[in-house]
Protein backbone atom coordinates (compact mmCIF):
# COMPACT_ATOMS: atom_id res chain seq x y z
CA UNK A 1 0.00 0.00 0.00
CA UNK A 2 2.87 2.36 0.80
CA UNK A 3 4.38 1.70 -2.61
CA UNK A 4 1.05 2.41 -4.33
CA UNK A 5 0.65 5.67 -2.38
CA UNK A 6 4.21 6.61 -3.33
CA UNK A 7 3.56 5.94 -7.03
CA UNK A 8 0.43 8.11 -6.94
CA UNK A 9 2.28 10.87 -5.08
CA UNK A 10 5.14 10.81 -7.59
CA UNK A 11 2.73 11.12 -10.49
CA UNK A 12 0.81 14.00 -8.90
CA UNK A 13 3.98 15.91 -8.05
CA UNK A 14 5.37 15.61 -11.56
CA UNK A 15 2.08 16.56 -13.16
CA UNK A 16 1.86 19.62 -10.92
CA UNK A 17 5.45 20.61 -11.66
CA UNK A 18 4.72 20.64 -15.36
CA UNK A 19 7.47 18.18 -16.19
CA UNK A 20 5.03 15.62 -17.60
CA UNK A 21 3.98 16.98 -20.96
CA UNK A 22 1.16 15.07 -22.60
CA UNK A 23 -0.01 15.77 -26.12
CA UNK A 24 -3.53 14.92 -27.23
CA UNK A 25 -2.49 13.88 -30.72
CA UNK A 26 0.58 12.75 -32.57
CA UNK A 27 1.16 12.26 -36.30
CA UNK A 28 1.87 8.56 -35.59
CA UNK A 29 2.59 5.93 -38.21
CA UNK A 30 4.95 7.91 -40.43
CA UNK A 31 7.03 4.83 -41.14
CA UNK A 32 6.44 1.09 -41.59
CA UNK A 33 9.17 0.57 -39.00
CA UNK A 34 6.58 1.57 -36.38
CA UNK A 35 5.04 -1.90 -36.56
CA UNK A 36 7.65 -3.48 -34.27
CA UNK A 37 7.17 -0.65 -31.78
CA UNK A 38 3.39 -1.06 -31.67
CA UNK A 39 3.84 -4.78 -30.96
CA UNK A 40 6.70 -4.47 -28.44
CA UNK A 41 4.66 -3.08 -25.51
CA UNK A 42 7.52 -3.18 -22.98
CA UNK A 43 10.90 -1.46 -23.01
CA UNK A 44 13.61 -0.45 -20.54
CA UNK A 45 14.72 3.16 -20.04
CA UNK A 46 18.29 3.57 -18.73
CA UNK A 47 19.25 6.85 -17.07
CA UNK A 48 23.00 6.61 -16.61
CA UNK A 49 25.51 9.43 -16.43
CA UNK A 50 27.76 11.35 -14.10
CA UNK A 51 24.66 12.52 -12.19
CA UNK A 52 24.51 9.01 -10.67
CA UNK A 53 27.49 9.92 -8.46
CA UNK A 54 25.87 12.51 -6.18
CA UNK A 55 22.37 11.25 -6.90
CA UNK A 56 20.82 14.70 -6.66
CA UNK A 57 19.05 14.52 -10.01
CA UNK A 58 19.91 14.18 -13.69
CA UNK A 59 21.16 17.58 -14.91
CA UNK A 60 18.41 19.62 -13.26
CA UNK A 61 20.51 20.79 -10.27
CA UNK A 62 22.47 22.91 -12.79
CA UNK A 63 19.39 24.58 -14.22
CA UNK A 64 17.81 25.10 -10.79
CA UNK A 65 20.97 26.76 -9.44
CA UNK A 66 21.41 24.13 -6.73
CA UNK A 67 25.02 23.54 -7.72
CA UNK A 68 27.59 25.34 -9.82
CA UNK A 69 28.34 23.89 -13.21
CA UNK A 70 31.95 23.27 -12.14
CA UNK A 71 30.95 21.35 -9.00
CA UNK A 72 28.37 19.35 -10.93
CA UNK A 73 31.02 18.28 -13.45
CA UNK A 74 33.29 17.10 -10.64
CA UNK A 75 31.00 14.09 -10.39
CA UNK A 76 32.80 12.85 -13.48
CA UNK A 77 35.86 12.10 -11.35
CA UNK A 78 33.96 9.22 -9.72
CA UNK A 79 32.10 7.94 -12.77
CA UNK A 80 34.15 4.78 -13.32
CA UNK A 81 31.86 2.34 -15.21
CA UNK A 82 34.34 -0.26 -13.91
CA UNK A 83 31.65 -2.95 -13.58
CA UNK A 84 29.74 -2.01 -16.72
CA UNK A 85 28.65 -5.24 -18.39
CA UNK A 86 26.38 -4.47 -21.35
CA UNK A 87 26.01 -8.17 -22.12
CA UNK A 88 24.60 -8.74 -18.63
CA UNK A 89 22.30 -5.74 -19.07
CA UNK A 90 20.96 -7.09 -22.36
CA UNK A 91 20.38 -10.58 -20.93
CA UNK A 92 18.53 -9.06 -17.96
CA UNK A 93 16.31 -6.95 -20.22
CA UNK A 94 15.48 -9.96 -22.35
CA UNK A 95 14.73 -12.03 -19.25
CA UNK A 96 12.44 -9.20 -18.14
CA UNK A 97 10.42 -9.64 -21.32
CA UNK A 98 11.42 -6.26 -22.76
CA UNK A 99 11.61 -5.92 -26.53
CA UNK A 100 13.75 -2.77 -26.62
CA UNK A 101 15.81 -0.44 -24.45
CA UNK A 102 16.70 3.27 -24.48
CA UNK A 103 20.01 4.58 -23.08
CA UNK A 104 20.60 8.23 -22.17
CA UNK A 105 23.58 8.91 -24.44
CA UNK A 106 23.55 12.61 -23.52
CA UNK A 107 21.33 14.28 -20.94
CA UNK A 108 20.81 18.03 -20.52
CA UNK A 109 24.21 18.36 -18.81
CA UNK A 110 25.95 17.81 -22.17
CA UNK A 111 28.12 14.87 -21.08
CA UNK A 112 28.27 12.37 -23.96
CA UNK A 113 28.63 8.64 -23.27
CA UNK A 114 30.44 8.12 -26.58
CA UNK A 115 33.59 9.46 -28.19
CA UNK A 116 32.11 12.57 -29.77
CA UNK A 117 34.15 14.57 -32.24
CA UNK A 118 31.90 17.62 -31.89
CA UNK A 119 33.57 18.72 -28.65
CA UNK A 120 35.57 17.43 -25.70
CA UNK A 121 32.80 16.86 -23.15
CA UNK A 122 32.48 13.08 -23.06
CA UNK A 123 33.17 10.21 -20.67
CA UNK A 124 36.24 9.21 -22.66
CA UNK A 125 38.24 12.31 -21.82
CA UNK A 126 36.47 13.61 -18.70
CA UNK A 127 35.88 10.52 -16.54
CA UNK A 128 37.75 7.37 -15.43
CA UNK A 129 35.31 5.37 -17.58
CA UNK A 130 37.62 6.31 -20.45
CA UNK A 131 35.79 4.50 -23.26
CA UNK A 132 32.77 4.50 -25.54
CA UNK A 133 29.82 3.18 -23.53
CA UNK A 134 27.24 3.30 -26.34
CA UNK A 135 28.78 0.91 -28.88
CA UNK A 136 28.96 -2.16 -26.60
CA UNK A 137 25.43 -1.43 -25.37
CA UNK A 138 24.08 -1.44 -28.94
CA UNK A 139 26.00 -4.58 -29.84
CA UNK A 140 24.83 -6.44 -26.72
CA UNK A 141 21.16 -5.58 -27.31
CA UNK A 142 21.33 -6.79 -30.90
CA UNK A 143 22.96 -10.02 -29.76
CA UNK A 144 19.87 -10.65 -27.63
CA UNK A 145 17.46 -9.71 -30.41
CA UNK A 146 16.40 -6.44 -28.75
CA UNK A 147 15.78 -3.16 -30.53
CA UNK A 148 18.31 -0.38 -29.83
CA UNK A 149 17.08 2.96 -28.53
CA UNK A 150 19.24 6.04 -27.90
CA UNK A 151 18.14 9.07 -25.85
CA UNK A 152 19.44 12.51 -26.85
CA UNK A 153 18.76 15.92 -25.31
CA UNK A 154 18.11 18.75 -27.77
CA UNK A 155 19.13 21.33 -25.20
CA UNK A 156 22.63 21.43 -23.73
CA UNK A 157 23.35 23.39 -20.56
CA UNK A 158 27.09 22.95 -21.06
CA UNK A 159 27.18 24.65 -24.47
CA UNK A 160 27.26 28.45 -24.31
CA UNK A 161 26.03 28.74 -27.87
CA UNK A 162 22.75 27.16 -26.77
CA UNK A 163 22.34 30.05 -24.35
CA UNK A 164 22.10 32.55 -27.19
CA UNK A 165 18.41 31.63 -27.41
CA UNK A 166 17.66 28.93 -24.85
CA UNK A 167 17.67 29.26 -21.07
CA UNK A 168 20.80 27.93 -19.38
CA UNK A 169 19.51 28.52 -15.84
CA UNK A 170 16.08 28.86 -14.26
CA UNK A 171 16.75 32.52 -13.44
CA UNK A 172 17.65 33.46 -17.04
CA UNK A 173 15.34 35.85 -18.82
CA UNK A 174 13.45 34.16 -21.63
CA UNK A 175 14.85 35.22 -25.01
CA UNK A 176 12.43 35.92 -27.82
CA UNK A 177 14.95 35.96 -30.64
CA UNK A 178 18.54 34.75 -31.00
CA UNK A 179 21.18 37.14 -29.67
CA UNK A 180 23.56 35.75 -32.24
CA UNK A 181 22.48 33.98 -35.41
CA UNK A 182 26.04 32.80 -35.90
CA UNK A 183 26.25 31.30 -32.39
CA UNK A 184 22.92 29.52 -32.75
CA UNK A 185 23.98 28.09 -36.08
CA UNK A 186 27.18 26.82 -34.43
CA UNK A 187 25.03 25.04 -31.85
CA UNK A 188 22.81 23.56 -34.55
CA UNK A 189 25.90 22.26 -36.34
CA UNK A 190 27.21 20.86 -33.05
CA UNK A 191 23.94 19.00 -32.46
CA UNK A 192 23.81 17.74 -36.04
CA UNK A 193 27.33 16.38 -35.72
CA UNK A 194 26.51 14.50 -32.52
CA UNK A 195 23.28 13.09 -33.93
CA UNK A 196 25.04 11.91 -37.07
CA UNK A 197 27.59 10.17 -34.83
CA UNK A 198 24.81 8.43 -32.90
CA UNK A 199 23.11 7.40 -36.13
CA UNK A 200 26.36 5.60 -36.92
CA UNK A 201 25.27 3.02 -34.33
CA UNK A 202 22.19 2.47 -36.54
CA UNK A 203 19.63 2.82 -33.74
CA UNK A 204 16.12 1.48 -34.18
CA UNK A 205 14.75 4.36 -32.11
CA UNK A 206 15.85 7.88 -31.20
CA UNK A 207 14.28 9.21 -28.00
CA UNK A 208 14.49 13.00 -27.84
CA UNK A 209 14.02 15.28 -24.86
CA UNK A 210 14.44 18.96 -24.05
CA UNK A 211 12.36 20.36 -26.89
CA UNK A 212 10.24 22.61 -24.68
CA UNK A 213 12.58 25.57 -24.25
CA UNK A 214 13.14 26.70 -27.83
CA UNK A 215 10.39 27.02 -30.41
CA UNK A 216 10.25 24.55 -33.28
CA UNK A 217 11.14 27.14 -35.91
CA UNK A 218 14.68 27.47 -34.58
CA UNK A 219 15.26 23.73 -34.73
CA UNK A 220 13.79 23.12 -38.20
CA UNK A 221 12.35 19.82 -37.02
CA UNK A 222 11.07 18.96 -40.48
CA UNK A 223 14.60 19.26 -41.83
CA UNK A 224 15.96 17.34 -38.82
CA UNK A 225 13.62 14.44 -39.52
CA UNK A 226 14.85 14.30 -43.11
CA UNK A 227 18.49 14.28 -41.97
CA UNK A 228 17.91 11.59 -39.34
CA UNK A 229 16.11 9.33 -41.81
CA UNK A 230 18.99 9.80 -44.24
CA UNK A 231 21.58 8.89 -41.60
CA UNK A 232 19.55 5.98 -40.14
CA UNK A 233 16.81 5.01 -42.62
CA UNK A 234 15.01 2.55 -40.34
CA UNK A 235 14.96 4.70 -37.22
CA UNK A 236 11.72 5.76 -35.53
CA UNK A 237 11.47 9.01 -33.59
CA UNK A 238 9.52 10.01 -30.53
CA UNK A 239 7.28 13.07 -30.61
CA UNK A 240 9.52 15.46 -28.73
CA UNK A 241 10.45 17.14 -31.97
CA UNK A 242 7.45 19.26 -32.73
CA UNK A 243 5.05 17.66 -35.19
CA UNK A 244 7.63 15.39 -36.79
CA UNK A 245 7.86 12.44 -34.42
CA UNK A 246 6.25 9.03 -34.75
CA UNK A 247 4.74 8.44 -31.32
CA UNK A 248 3.70 10.28 -28.19
CA UNK A 249 5.49 10.11 -24.82
CA UNK A 250 3.40 10.81 -21.71
CA UNK A 251 5.65 10.87 -18.65
CA UNK A 252 5.15 9.54 -15.12
CA UNK A 253 1.36 9.29 -15.42
CA UNK A 254 -1.03 7.08 -17.41
CA UNK A 255 -3.23 9.25 -19.65
CA UNK A 256 -6.88 9.49 -18.60
CA UNK A 257 -8.04 9.99 -22.18
CA UNK A 258 -7.27 7.74 -25.13
CA UNK A 259 -4.37 9.11 -27.18
CA UNK A 260 -4.53 9.19 -30.95
CA UNK A 261 -1.84 7.06 -32.53
CA UNK A 262 0.96 5.03 -30.92
CA UNK A 263 2.28 6.11 -27.53
CA UNK A 264 4.63 5.12 -24.76
CA UNK A 265 4.52 5.86 -21.04
CA UNK A 266 7.94 6.42 -19.47
CA UNK A 267 7.94 5.70 -15.74
CA UNK A 268 10.41 5.36 -12.88
CA UNK A 269 10.61 2.52 -10.34
CA UNK A 270 11.41 4.94 -7.51
CA UNK A 271 11.69 8.73 -7.07
CA UNK A 272 14.10 10.20 -9.61
CA UNK A 273 15.45 9.02 -12.95
CA UNK A 274 19.14 8.61 -12.13
CA UNK A 275 20.69 6.51 -9.37
CA UNK A 276 20.48 7.99 -5.88
CA UNK A 277 21.88 5.96 -3.02
CA UNK A 278 19.96 8.14 -0.61
CA UNK A 279 16.58 7.63 -2.31
CA UNK A 280 17.03 3.93 -3.03
CA UNK A 281 18.26 3.02 0.44
CA UNK A 282 14.70 2.81 1.75
CA UNK A 283 12.42 0.05 0.46
CA UNK A 284 9.54 2.47 1.00
CA UNK A 285 10.80 4.31 -2.09
CA UNK A 286 10.64 1.19 -4.25
CA UNK A 287 7.56 0.53 -6.37
CA UNK A 288 6.76 -3.11 -5.66
CA UNK A 289 6.53 -5.58 -8.55
CA UNK A 290 2.74 -6.15 -8.32
CA UNK A 291 2.19 -2.44 -8.88
CA UNK A 292 4.65 -2.39 -11.78
CA UNK A 293 2.74 -5.25 -13.40
CA UNK A 294 -0.51 -3.39 -12.81
CA UNK A 295 1.08 -0.34 -14.43
CA UNK A 296 2.08 -2.41 -17.46
CA UNK A 297 -1.39 -3.93 -17.64
CA UNK A 298 -3.13 -0.55 -17.46
CA UNK A 299 -0.82 0.83 -20.16
CA UNK A 300 -1.28 -1.96 -22.69
CA UNK A 301 -5.02 -1.97 -21.96
CA UNK A 302 -5.07 1.56 -23.39
CA UNK A 303 -2.96 0.51 -26.38
CA UNK A 304 0.34 1.97 -25.19
CA UNK A 305 3.88 0.79 -24.41
CA UNK A 306 5.57 0.98 -21.03
CA UNK A 307 9.17 2.24 -20.92
CA UNK A 308 10.25 1.38 -17.38
CA UNK A 309 13.33 3.13 -16.02
CA UNK A 310 16.36 1.57 -14.33
CA UNK A 311 19.12 3.63 -12.81
CA UNK A 312 22.61 2.07 -12.84
CA UNK A 313 25.23 3.08 -10.29
CA UNK A 314 28.36 5.02 -11.29
CA UNK A 315 30.22 1.70 -11.67
CA UNK A 316 27.62 0.43 -14.16
CA UNK A 317 25.78 -2.09 -11.97
CA UNK A 318 22.00 -2.06 -11.87
CA UNK A 319 20.67 -2.09 -8.27
CA UNK A 320 19.76 -5.62 -7.21
CA UNK A 321 16.20 -4.74 -6.25
CA UNK A 322 15.60 -3.38 -9.75
CA UNK A 323 17.04 -6.55 -11.25
CA UNK A 324 14.75 -8.66 -9.04
CA UNK A 325 11.69 -6.66 -10.10
CA UNK A 326 12.56 -6.99 -13.77
CA UNK A 327 12.95 -10.75 -13.48
CA UNK A 328 9.59 -11.03 -11.73
CA UNK A 329 7.96 -9.00 -14.51
CA UNK A 330 9.64 -11.33 -17.00
CA UNK A 331 8.21 -14.39 -15.25
CA UNK A 332 4.74 -12.83 -15.43
CA UNK A 333 5.18 -12.01 -19.11
CA UNK A 334 6.38 -15.53 -19.86
CA UNK A 335 3.04 -16.74 -18.55
CA UNK A 336 0.81 -13.97 -19.90
CA UNK A 337 2.76 -12.45 -22.79
CA UNK A 338 0.21 -13.61 -25.36
CA UNK A 339 -2.16 -10.97 -23.95
CA UNK A 340 0.49 -8.24 -24.13
CA UNK A 341 2.74 -8.48 -27.17
CA UNK A 342 1.07 -7.50 -30.44
CA UNK A 343 -2.19 -6.71 -28.66
CA UNK A 344 -4.49 -3.75 -29.20
CA UNK A 345 -6.38 -1.64 -26.67
CA UNK A 346 -8.99 -3.53 -24.68
CA UNK A 347 -12.63 -2.93 -23.91
CA UNK A 348 -13.97 -0.08 -21.76
CA UNK A 349 -14.11 -0.72 -18.02
CA UNK A 350 -17.88 -0.34 -18.24
CA UNK A 351 -17.75 -3.75 -19.91
CA UNK A 352 -15.15 -5.33 -17.62
CA UNK A 353 -13.97 -3.80 -14.34
CA UNK A 354 -10.32 -4.54 -14.99
CA UNK A 355 -7.64 -4.37 -17.64
CA UNK A 356 -8.11 -6.08 -20.98
CA UNK A 357 -6.60 -6.32 -24.44
CA UNK A 358 -7.82 -7.55 -27.81
CA UNK A 359 -5.91 -9.53 -30.43
CA UNK A 360 -5.12 -7.89 -33.76
CA UNK A 361 -7.80 -9.91 -35.57
CA UNK A 362 -10.23 -8.82 -32.81
CA UNK A 363 -11.39 -12.41 -32.28
CA UNK A 364 -9.77 -12.90 -28.87
CA UNK A 365 -10.43 -10.92 -25.72
CA UNK A 366 -7.98 -11.09 -22.81
CA UNK A 367 -9.21 -10.26 -19.31
CA UNK A 368 -6.53 -9.46 -16.72
CA UNK A 369 -7.08 -10.73 -13.18
CA UNK A 370 -4.89 -9.03 -10.58
CA UNK A 371 -6.36 -10.55 -7.41
CA UNK A 372 -8.53 -13.47 -6.31
CA UNK A 373 -12.03 -12.89 -7.77
CA UNK A 374 -14.09 -13.80 -4.71
CA UNK A 375 -17.42 -13.55 -6.53
CA UNK A 376 -16.20 -14.31 -10.02
CA UNK A 377 -15.65 -11.92 -12.90
CA UNK A 378 -18.40 -10.03 -14.69
CA UNK A 379 -18.27 -9.32 -18.43
CA UNK A 380 -20.99 -7.02 -19.74
CA UNK A 381 -22.19 -6.10 -23.20
CA UNK A 382 -20.51 -8.87 -25.21
CA UNK A 383 -22.76 -9.64 -28.18
CA UNK A 384 -20.63 -12.60 -29.29
CA UNK A 385 -21.12 -16.04 -27.81
CA UNK A 386 -17.71 -17.16 -26.48
CA UNK A 387 -16.29 -20.12 -28.39
CA UNK A 388 -13.79 -21.09 -25.71
CA UNK A 389 -12.65 -19.65 -22.37
CA UNK A 390 -9.32 -20.61 -20.81
CA UNK A 391 -6.57 -19.37 -18.51
CA UNK A 392 -3.19 -18.51 -20.01
CA UNK A 393 -0.52 -20.82 -18.67
CA UNK A 394 -3.08 -23.15 -17.09
CA UNK A 395 -4.60 -25.28 -19.87
CA UNK A 396 -6.34 -27.62 -17.44
CA UNK A 397 -8.10 -24.85 -15.52
CA UNK A 398 -11.83 -24.87 -16.18
CA UNK A 399 -13.62 -21.51 -16.33
CA UNK A 400 -17.39 -21.81 -15.96
CA UNK A 401 -19.69 -19.18 -17.39
CA UNK A 402 -23.14 -18.13 -16.18
CA UNK A 403 -25.43 -15.77 -18.05
CA UNK A 404 -27.64 -13.29 -16.28
CA UNK A 405 -30.44 -11.45 -18.05
CA UNK A 406 -30.24 -10.46 -21.68
CA UNK A 407 -32.86 -9.93 -24.38
CA UNK A 408 -31.44 -11.21 -27.66
CA UNK A 409 -34.60 -10.31 -29.59
CA UNK A 410 -34.02 -6.72 -28.44
CA UNK A 411 -30.27 -6.91 -29.15
CA UNK A 412 -29.42 -6.76 -25.44
CA UNK A 413 -26.75 -9.35 -24.47
CA UNK A 414 -26.64 -11.02 -21.05
CA UNK A 415 -24.14 -10.14 -18.37
CA UNK A 416 -21.71 -13.03 -18.14
CA UNK A 417 -20.19 -14.22 -14.88
CA UNK A 418 -16.94 -16.16 -15.15
CA UNK A 419 -16.08 -18.49 -12.28
CA UNK A 420 -12.33 -18.95 -11.93
CA UNK A 421 -11.25 -22.21 -10.25
CA UNK A 422 -10.73 -21.80 -6.51
CA UNK A 423 -7.37 -23.57 -6.65
CA UNK A 424 -5.96 -21.34 -9.41
CA UNK A 425 -2.86 -19.54 -8.14
CA UNK A 426 -3.37 -15.89 -9.12
CA UNK A 427 0.17 -14.94 -8.00
CA UNK A 428 1.19 -11.67 -9.65
CA UNK A 429 -1.85 -11.86 -11.90
CA UNK A 430 -3.45 -14.16 -14.47
CA UNK A 431 -5.22 -13.64 -17.77
CA UNK A 432 -8.50 -15.16 -18.93
CA UNK A 433 -8.58 -15.83 -22.69
CA UNK A 434 -11.98 -15.47 -24.34
CA UNK A 435 -12.02 -16.79 -27.91
CA UNK A 436 -14.77 -15.64 -30.29
CA UNK A 437 -16.08 -16.85 -33.67
CA UNK A 438 -16.14 -13.35 -35.13
CA UNK A 439 -14.59 -9.98 -34.40
CA UNK A 440 -15.67 -8.71 -31.00
CA UNK A 441 -19.04 -6.96 -30.98
CA UNK A 442 -20.00 -4.86 -27.97
CA UNK A 443 -23.38 -3.53 -26.91
CA UNK A 444 -23.19 0.17 -26.06
CA UNK A 445 -26.88 1.03 -25.82
CA UNK A 446 -28.87 2.24 -22.85
CA UNK A 447 -31.04 -0.88 -22.57
CA UNK A 448 -34.36 0.12 -20.98
CA UNK A 449 -37.78 -1.47 -20.69
CA UNK A 450 -38.73 -4.53 -22.76
CA UNK A 451 -41.97 -3.87 -24.63
CA UNK A 452 -42.03 -7.10 -26.62
CA UNK A 453 -41.12 -10.71 -25.74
Amino acid sequence: MKAMMLMVAMTVLILLSGEARERETVPGGFTPEMEWFKDAKFGIFIHWGIYSVNGDGASWPIFNNKITFEDYMKQGDSFTAKNYDPEAWAKLFKEAGARYAVLTTKHHDGMALWDTQAGDLDVIGKTPAGRDLVKPYAEALREQGLKVGLYFSWLDWANKDYGTIGKMRKTDAKKKTPDSTEAWQRFRTFNDTQLKELCGYQPDLLWFDGDWDVSEEYWDMKGMREKLKAWAPNVILNARMGEYGDYDTPEQGIPFAQLNGPWELCMTMCPGWGYSERMQASVNNHIDTPYLIQLLSETVAMGGNLLLNVSPKPDGTIPQWQQDSLRQIGAWLKLNGEAVYGSTAGIHKNHYAGCSTISKDRKTLYLFVSSDPVNGLMLKGLQNTPKKISVLGAPDAEVNIKNAGGAPWNNVPPSRFLDVPDDLDIGLGRVIKVELDEAIDLYTGKSGKISQN
